[in-house]
């Protein structure tokens, strides 16, 4: 069991936020395999003090899509509050606060991961959201700015004074972004630190890395983001393998279809034709990475308008 101040899981595997992601037609599949706690898209304060049409389709959720988790970007007071009172008209469970996204656009707004290199901000805002949230608040940080100043454990302490009721870590710093290896011993080293849940993540692409982050961290749990791209059956493989030691087999070729249908027709339910058909595009890249003969297929799906030309991409690939 996993519990993150009121909230406690049953289970230690999470759906990670991501921007263009995580919607509630994927929230809902990875549900299915076994992620039990899941999040919206991160969402910059501006955009839900604005109340867009846009951001409040992102905010949408079912009575199934619990329990439900909200990240948020921002660093002026002033958006902050605002996007926390429209937020008090949903369902969510936990509120978590993103000091880790490494986007050029978001580092450039002085938010995400800039704020690593800012501790007394970072304090000062996680005060301030946690003085008026009625959530559990969460943090999410990286390693560090760079390699030359991998300041982790102490922003982890200071999140924990400032009085977080959990600890999300990427192994990896901002100018690293998502490439080079995750560093396992600062997650070690923060989980040392730190009396509060530390939740792991970087490079859960597999039940076996899966363990390796338990194993040389002794981390809490793990948040599985592009590891479930494509392969949102992740969560099961990892519950097993943690279990029993057991490698599931890969899904058969059938077993994918269903789901890749499943997924297109949820998200076309929930955007539309038009907008879930592009939407929808991407993710079947993602599932059918690694096929025999589907690079021309993939160049079609990229350039997909219409319902029936996507259902005839998917027939074609699993032929």
């Amino acid at each position: 069991m996993l519990k993150i101040g009121s909230l406690k899981l049953k289970s230690n595997l999470i759906l990670s936020p991501m921007a263009g992601i995580t919607d509630l037609p994927f929230r809902m599949l990875c549900r299915k395999f076994g992620a039990e706690l899941a999040f919206v898209e991160m969402i910059n304060c501006r955009s839900i003090s604005h109340k867009s049409r846009k951001t409040k389709h992102m905010l949408s959720s079912l009575p199934l899509d619990k329990p439900l988790g909200i990240q948020i970007l921002g660093s002026e007071d002033q958006y902050i509050l605002k996007a926390l009172e429209v937020l008090k008209a949903h369902q969510f469970d936990i509120l978590d606060f993103n000091a880790a996204c490494p986007a050029k656009k978001v580092v450039r707004r002085k938010e995400g991961a800039s704020l690593l290199q800012e501790p007394e901000k970072f304090a000062r805002i996680l005060k301030l959201v946690i003085k008026h949230s009625w959530l559990p608040v969460t943090v999410k940080i990286r390693s560090g700015w760079d390699k030359h100043s991998v300041n982790a454990r102490e922003m982890a302490v200071l999140a924990q004074d400032c009085g977080v009721h959990a600890l999300f870590i990427h192994g990896r710093t901002k100018t690293q972004g998502y490439s080079g290896g995750v560093d396992y011993n600062i997650i070690k080293e923060v989980k040392k630190a730190v009396k509060i849940p530390v939740i792991a993540s970087g490079d859960i692409f597999s039940c076996q890395l899966a363990k390796k982050m338990f194993d040389e961290t002794g981390c809490d749990g793990l948040a599985v983001a592009r590891g479930c791209l494509g392969n949102p059956w992740i969560f099961k493989e990892i519950k097993e393998y943690l279990k029993s030691g057991k490698i599931i087999a890969p899904p058969e070729p059938a077993a994918v279809e269903k789901v890749l249908r499943e997924h297109l027709d949820s998200t076309l339910d929930f955007y539309g034709e038009k907008n879930g058909v592009v939407i929808f595009r991407k993710f079947y890249i993602w599932y059918t990475k690694g096929m025999c003969k589907v690079r021309r297929l993939r160049e079609r799906a990229s350039r997909a308008k219409t319902r029936a030309e996507v259902e005839k991409i998917i027939q074609e690939a699993f032929i």
